[in-house]
């Protein structure tokens, strides 16, 4: 597919760059289609792409030797997959891949290393992102230790609400289970809590929201800062 002119490109980090820096991407960019459960960064490899989605979810996963995994970023077309290369860091002890299938502008780890070196604006562009995602991940951390499943619930869905086309994604019981480090029967009743007060509607395999607000007061402050944050140094440009 080819890479789409700048007016229609979707990924929020390459629609507000400069137009000679979108030139500089789009000359190095291809557009890939992602399937669930593709591995966009494997766990300790070599990183070979950065990819800015355009459609679809991808989870970054903390890992265990003994096999326990949690989420502990998720990316959609706000940003991008492979900050490490942003940092000079060729690999990660996490796994990347995706969770809602979509599709990405993706460019080479080389070519990505020359457009950051060759071109500040761009690079503090990214800068910012990463910095946000920092802080996103900082924010997990802080709700696994100190809110309620179901406010850690509402805080997931509402982030998955602000990537996707609509009102509804594609989820599991299993799936929310490993996303939030607890057993499934813990989700079931936080879902169940969160559908029984009108915020959401689970379904097999999908969950619609059905009010945002609602949701939001059912996620109290875990939920916000790193939002913030974005629209401060993203949208607004500063």
């Amino acid at each position: 597919m080819p890479v789409p002119s700048q007016r229609y490109v979707r990924n929020q980090l390459l629609s507000i760059l400069g137009g000679d820096d979108y030139g500089a991407v789009q000359a190095v960019a291809e557009s890939v289609m992602l399937g669930r459960r593709d591995i966009l960064i494997a766990g300790n490899k070599t990183i070979t792409h950065v990819y800015f989605l355009e459609a679809g979810i991808a989870s970054e996963i903390a890992a265990t030797p003994e096999g326990r995994r949690i989420e502990v970023c998720i990316t959609g077309r706000e940003g991008m997959v492979g900050v490490p290369l942003l940092l000079d860091v060729d690999r990660t002890p996490h796994e990347t891949f995706v969770q809602i299938e979509g599709e990405a502008l993706r460019i080479d780890a080389a070519s990505f290393r020359t457009l950051i070196e060759e071109r500040p604006n761009l690079r503090r562009t990214f800068a910012n992102y990463a910095y946000v995602a920092h802080l996103q991940t900082a924010g997990t951390a802080l709700s696994n230790g100190s809110h309620t499943l179901e406010e850690r619930l509402a805080r997931w869905l509402l982030m998955c609400h602000d990537r996707v086309d609509g009102d509804e994604f594609p989820v599991t019981h299993e799936f929310l289970s490993t996303m939030l480090g607890v057993r499934r029967p813990g989700v079931t009743t936080a879902i169940h809590s969160l559908e029984g007060g009108g915020m959401i509607k689970a379904r097999r395999s999908h969950i619609q929201v059905l009010d945002r607000e609602k949701l939001k007061t059912a996620a109290g402050d875990s939920y916000g800062v790193p939002e913030i944050e974005y629209g401060r140094l993203i949208r607004t440009g500063r």
